[in-house]
């Protein structure tokens, strides 16, 4: 039962990570430009850490569950609920954004327009090369789950976790918009490039391999200037881990 209500948490709230995130970058972006569509991502990933971070800590990232498996706070069998999860929820966002889109005058182009996908080299914002959109994403994701792990550790104010993480996810975007349209979270990715195919896909190992180096080496920074330190209580709850 508590691994089926963690599956449909997470499955929402990666649900809403891409659907506000990706849905204001495709629908909205025009409008509102990088800036706005960086605090989308935020607001949304703030929102939800306050409403499903007590039931699964609000990952909805797998390259931040992949970190907080390695710091040891999670098991493997409880990680791939999250991953299935946290993939199909950024799937079907990405099917009802393309569904709301393609209702519009004149239709949807998916190869042209490409649905908020993530790309490098000619599919990149700005023209950027694949070294630099690998680079990027290392160093953002690293950011982003030293940040979740910091900011959930024993000796910070938990409650408040929410609020730097959904800030440093603005500052990600803010950064890394115009190099790859930002991952830092490979269901991101996989949502909209399932939906894109051609291209998509073919560049989606990187904003899946990336990632996931990131989170490593985010949990890797975490262990190095927070070892020592004593282990959360049981029971604790925030956004990382599976509270009990």
């Amino acid at each position: 039962m508590q691994q089926a209500r963690i599956g449909v948490a997470e499955f929402f709230g990666t649900f809403v990570l891409v659907f506000g995130g990706v849905g204001t970058a495709v629908i909205a972006g025009e409008l509102v430009g990088n800036l706005g569509v960086a605090f989308a991502f935020g607001l949304a990933l703030l929102a939800m850490a306050y409403a499903i971070g007590p039931i699964t800590g609000c990952h909805i990232n797998p390259a931040v569950t992949l970190g907080i498996l390695a710091a040891g706070k999670m098991k493997a069998q409880e990680a791939v609920v999250y991953w299935v999860s946290q993939i199909l929820g950024a799937i079907a966002a990405a099917g009802l954004l393309w569904a709301i889109v393609a209702s519009r005058p004149g239709g949807y182009d998916l190869q042209e327009l490409g649905l908020g996908a993530n790309g490098f080299g000619d599919h990149s914002p700005e023209g950027y090369p694949l070294g630099a959109a690998f680079i990027v994403e290392v160093v953002l994701t690293a950011l982003l789950v030293f940040t979740v792990l910091a900011a959930t550790d024993k000796i910070s104010q938990v409650h408040l976790a929410g609020i730097p993480i959904g800030l440093v996810l603005v500052l990600i975007h803010l950064v890394s918009i115009p190099i790859d349209n930002t991952s830092v979270n490979p269901a991101r990715s996989i949502g909209p490039a399932v939906f894109v195919g051609d291209w998509a896909l073919e560049q989606l190992w990187l904003f899946i391999v990336a990632p996931l180096i990131g989170g490593l080496v985010g949990a890797a920074i975490h262990f190095v200037l927070f070892r020592g330190r004593p282990e959360e209580p049981e029971g604790e709850t925030g956004v990382a881990g599976t509270p009990s």
